[in-house]
């Protein structure tokens, strides 16, 4: 069983360089909802630069006297970039917001609201991404798959960043079923919800090989295929319990892919995703293509990247970049 992630619209590899660092990756969530203005929780919008979502929480429950379980916030964000995103807290807390701010950590706005926030409630996330060391006879076809892209969507692969650097399969297993016990549960989760990725990765990278095959635009639908209620595509499985499997045609290629034993929830996730907005500048004499576009929330903006390079991304190929 291989993770690797296929892509439809790549006729080679292009090589470029894309690193994560504040200067070329910065991404911003989007909220679910208009904030109320009126209430018991107080929500900050805090732009941060190398420090993941987990430090985030670390410096926030320090700064406030707040227990994490209490901080709420949408989604995770990556270490290495310009992030920016939306966190709450109780409103009793709000005397100590200055003390929050530091060389990484800016809050921008604060807004009243009447619940806490918790995972999910973005719409998703706007990027800005440069790309560099483009070669002159590349852009053309950069922009022939962006069109792409733009017009028929992508695969929803899980991007690397779910699996860390040192991602065991075997060990992940052991924690899902309950075998290997890990104290801290955040970790835990973590551990749990990569092996269930690994799984959906594997399926979706089964079910895209027709569309590469026969140059389709999208995934190719089959009998007994489960459908997403919010937006009519396909979803494929997190594998788990008390969740909907497929049947029929569908089912013989899903429960390659199955594991009925893993312990936690299982989920069902769409497996092709369209991005909005997608502008892109190309500056000749640097070589640098700037890009910009939107993805919906629990979507990966490398995955987008790897897409134009033909190629599986890693924590090692993107590490960050300093500039003066």
């Amino acid at each position: 069983m291989t993770s690797k992630r296929l892509y439809p619209y790549c006729q080679r590899k292009i090589d470029f360089l894309f690193v994560q660092n504040k200067y070329d990756f910065i991404v911003e969530e989007i909220p679910s909802e208009a904030f109320s203005e009126t209430g018991s929780f107080l929500v900050l919008k805090i732009k941060k630069t190398y420090m993941s979502t987990w430090e985030l929480l670390k410096h926030i429950s320090v700064t406030f006297q707040i227990e994490e379980h209490k901080i709420g916030y949408a989604g995770l964000k990556d270490k290495n970039a310009t992030t920016t995103q939306y966190i709450s807290i109780p409103l009793i807390k709000e005397k100590y917001i200055q003390q929050l701010n530091n060389k990484q950590v800016r809050v921008l706005e604060t807004h009243r609201h009447n619940k806490k926030i918790n995972i999910g409630d973005l719409k998703g996330n706007h990027f800005k991404i440069n790309l560099s060391n483009i070669q002159d006879e590349d852009i053309f076809e950069l922009y022939r798959i962006l069109s792409k892209i733009q017009k028929h969507g992508m695969p929803n692969y899980f991007g690397f960043q779910r699996f860390g650097a040192d991602f065991d399969f075997e060990y992940a297993k052991s924690v899902a079923y309950g075998e290997e016990i890990v104290s801290k549960k955040n970790l835990s989760k973590l551990i749990v919800s990569a092996y269930q990725s690994y799984y959906f990765n594997c399926w979706l990278s089964e079910r895209i090989k027709p569309t590469i095959k026969e140059e389709f635009n999208s995934l190719q639908e089959l009998d007994g295929d489960i459908y997403s209620k919010e937006t009519g595509v396909v979803t494929g499985l997190l594998p788990g319990r008390k969740i909907i499997r497929s049947k029929n045609e569908a089912r013989e290629i899903e429960a390659k892919y199955d594991d009925e034993y893993v312990q936690e929830k299982g989920f069902r996730r769409d497996a092709w995703i369209k991005p909005s907005e997608i502008t892109n500048a190309y500056d000749k004499k640097t070589q640098t293509l700037s890009l910009s576009f939107t993805l919906p929330k629990s979507s990966y903006a490398t995955v987008l990247i790897e897409n134009l390079a033909m190629k599986n991304f890693s924590l090692k190929d993107t590490a960050k970049k300093n500039k003066k």
